[in-house]
């Protein structure tokens, strides 16, 4: 593992102060057949790993069928070609694989790591994955039931109770509105067309991108793109996600449950990932409610007060839509003081800014972690595909730490005004809340 952190370091990472170095940046490898992948090329560990998006994701589900693109990416590794799902799960363990598959609301997700001597076969596995699942009865029902029980679970929890209700207030007929998940209905109405109808439709080459990381050369690479994806269809039949129209029209919303505490969930219209305000806000919320127990909401929700026992804020940016959430836990009796509180600093933020520490330990926290995000091949391909997928540039790890240190209090006053309207906070609580109207 250390081996691995090392040579990670030395070809992408960026640390700060005497630390900070160079970056490898990535190759971009076309293959004979025109499939294109960012590569880091590093000989010295006998790994090769993978990453690989398609367009549209759970999102794209049909109606009263929610919950597909999720119950597909269980099944792709449960038997393909002439290998039932224990065959296949078999050799998978024999060789050393690590392959899964995933999907959110936008795109759909495969990781694939491998042993440089097992690379030959493991490839083959991939591509069968990719191009011959099965879909056998079993594991369907096996990976549907296991589905089933962890949304039952899901109806249980206030916290997700909450998160779900939020969404589907605020898009409304908007597909952005469930889950991955899905529903328990939509599971159960899944048939094995539809399984073969969303392979069909979604993975083609056109809307595919890759990163590979390891023990393989451009000239080695070029060739197992086109074994693995060369069969695809050339195009796509996935339609695009509309944009949402989202009702923000503020206020708060109770759904009362007998328990001795609230769950809290609250947003506000945020930014998409290609805004050119993106890092100023990703700075703000940092110190608004998010990676640090520094921050704005934590010290005056939890430290001072002791209101709750977690309180955060991120911002979530889809392909159609940015938001910027939050959420909050607290005893039944401490809800409506909670709210104002956050309401409060979100008021302050606002209007008077941030202060130069504050601005100084978001900069040193944002760049200083990031190198400790990346310790395998398999992170810093992940790293590699979110800079494909967000049209960041292969020069991106190199840019990065400037764009976040050039980033003024001017910058984050400005930001903070355009996006932290309490006013349009539309909040969901789940519990027996006191000081609620």
């Amino acid at each position: 593992m250390m081996r691995t952190v090392a040579v990670a370091l030395s070809l992408l990472l960026l640390a700060t102060g005497p630390l900070r170095a160079e970056p490898k940046p990535p190759e971009i490898v076309t293959s004979p057949g025109g499939i294109t992948a960012w590569l880091i090329n590093e000989p010295s560990i006998p790994m090769v790993s993978m990453r690989f998006a398609f367009e549209g994701g759970g999102a794209l589900d049909p109606a009263g069928k929610e919950g597909l693109a999720n119950l597909a990416s269980s099944l792709l590794d449960e038997g393909t070609g002439e290998l039932d799902a224990l065959a296949f799960q078999t050799r998978i363990e024999e060789l050393a694989l690590r392959l899964g598959f995933d999907a959110d609301r936008d795109r759909f997700y495969g990781r694939f790591s491998t042993l440089t001597r097992n690379l030959d076969e493991g490839v083959e596995l991939l591509r069968l994955a990719l191009t011959a699942p099965r879909f056998d009865a079993e594991p369907v029902e096996r990976m549907r039931r296991r589905m089933v029980v962890k949304l039952t679970r899901d109806l249980e929890s206030p916290d997700v109770i909450a998160g779900r209700h939020w969404f589907r207030e605020v898009f409304g007929a908007h597909p952005y509105w469930h889950s991955t998940d899905g529903s328990i209905e939509g599971v159960e109405a899944v048939r094995r067309d539809d399984l073969v109808r969303f392979v069909a439709e979604r993975f083609a080459r056109d809307n595919l991108r890759i990163a590979v990381v390891g023990d393989i050369t451009a000239a080695a690479l070029g060739p197992m793109l086109d074994r693995v994806f060369g069969a695809l269809p050339a195009r796509s039949t996935a339609p695009a996600v509309p944009t949402p129209a989202l009702d923000f029209a503020g206020g708060v919303e109770v759904l009362y449950r007998s328990t001795p505490q609230s769950a809290i969930f609250f947003g506000l219209p945020g930014l998409k990932r290609d805004d050119p305000d993106w890092y100023v806000a990703h700075l703000l919320s940092t110190v608004l409610g998010g990676g640090t127990q520094t921050s704005r909401l934590h010290e005056e929700v939890r430290e001072q007060r002791g209101l709750a026992y977690s309180v955060y804020s991120f911002l979530q940016p889809m392909d159609a839509a940015g938001l910027l959430l939050g959420g909050a836990g607290t005893r039944n009796g401490k809800v409506g003081e909670t709210l104002e509180v956050i309401k409060s600093v979100f008021t302050r933020v606002r209007d008077d800014g941030i202060t130069e520490k504050e601005l100084a330990d978001a900069q040193l926290y944002i760049n200083g972690s990031f190198p400790l995000q990346l310790t395998s091949s398999d992170s810093i391909a992940r790293l590699l595909l979110a800079m494909q997928v967000n049209d960041l540039g292969p020069d991106y790890v190199e840019r990065r730490p400037q764009i976040y240190d050039r980033i003024t209090l001017e910058d984050v006053h400005r930001v903070a005004r355009r996006l932290l309207k309490p006013e349009l906070l539309k909040v969901v609580i789940v519990g027996d809340p006191v000081g609620i109207e």
